[in-house]
């Protein structure tokens, strides 16, 4: 439950706008985060233009990514409104712009609406009405479910996982340009969407077990519930972590079986698949800090790798 006084402090305490820099801006739009949802987006258009969902066009992708990176901004704002008297509460994140007060909350509350709404007419109007949608979704699941869900239940992990594997999904109905009569709704399902999806999705959870253990006592002194809170044996997380990578293993494994890539993608699969899997299970059998930290490390290496693999394999 939250603190009080600790809540108190957070509203209370002096606004220090002078102080806000280019460097709290990165922060509060959580840039480096930001920055993977781009990357996967773009490696999502570029499966869509290689699967013949319609010809490159570089103004077409560099609308998509325009989009995709206010909505994302704005989304990092607004997440961080929501969270900021446990940001404070955390060592991690107490010096972040709006828990040590450099923004006015009112300010970065009229930024994100800003970014936010930018970010999805921008979609709709130059890329496409699918991509506007899924931009609008991602935004509604992240926000008005995921964050408030992290004070409730554990399971909001999953959650967090279905808004993060969308973008890749924006940039493949993307590809697929504008069509003013209806909306496509074989684009969403279409099997390298899927594809796309379960990748990014098993993908987020060791990713995110792995963090989880490493800032357990913070994730609890924030009030957030996890995974890994009350876990002190390790050996939940451990086990989930490996349950996930397997999954990973699977679906990546599955891409030529299922027509979407040649045979050649299957031996980059299994390899760095198989390699998560053991950091995972290492995890499982001798759940430490290092232990953590090179998976989640891995995983950092392991999603530039194979989306690589993938798209120059790719049918």
């Amino acid at each position: 439950m939250s603190d009080p006084k600790m809540t108190s402090v957070a509203r209370d305490a002096p606004v220090e706008t002078t102080a806000f820099t280019r460097k709290d801006f990165m922060s509060l739009t959580k840039a480096r985060l930001s920055l993977l949802v781009v990357v996967t987006t773009l490696a999502g258009y570029f499966v869509g233009t290689r699967m013949g969902l319609g010809a490159f066009d570089g103004w077409r992708l560099l609308h998509t990514m325009i989009g995709t990176t206010l909505a994302a901004f704005g989304s990092s704002v607004f997440n961080q409104l929501m969270e900021m008297d446990a940001d404070a509460r955390m060592k991690r994140t107490a010096g972040r712009p709006l828990p040590s007060r450099k923004i006015p909350p009112a300010v970065a509350f009229g930024l994100g609406w800003v970014l936010s709404a930018f970010g999805v007419v921008h979609l709709g109007r130059l890329v496409n009405v699918e991509a506007s949608a899924l931009c609008a979704l991602t935004l509604i699941v992240y926000l008005f479910i995921y964050t408030p869900m992290k004070r409730k239940s554990a399971l909001n992990t999953l959650v967090g996982a279905v808004s993060g594997a969308i973008p890749p999904v924006i940039g493949y109905v993307a590809a697929a340009g504008a069509d003013a009569e209806a909306i496509r709704w074989g684009l969403f399902v279409a099997p390298a969407a899927l594809f796309l999806f379960g990748l990014l999705f098993f993908w987020q959870l060791p990713h995110f077990l792995a963090i989880n253990w490493m800032y357990r006592e913070e994730y609890m002194r924030g009030g957030f519930v996890m995974w890994s809170n009350n876990d002190d044996t390790g050996a939940a997380t451990g086990f989930r972590a490996v349950i996930y990578s397997i999954a990973l293993l699977l679906t990546t494994a599955a891409a030529p079986f299922a027509g979407l890539s040649s045979w050649w993608f299957l031996p980059a699969a299994l390899l760095s698949g198989g390699y998560m899997v053991l950091l995972a299970w290492r995890l499982w059998k001798r759940p430490d800090r290092p232990a953590a930290r090179r998976l989640f490390f891995y995983t950092l290496l392991y999603l530039p790798v194979v989306l690589g693999a993938f798209l120059v394999f790719v049918s």
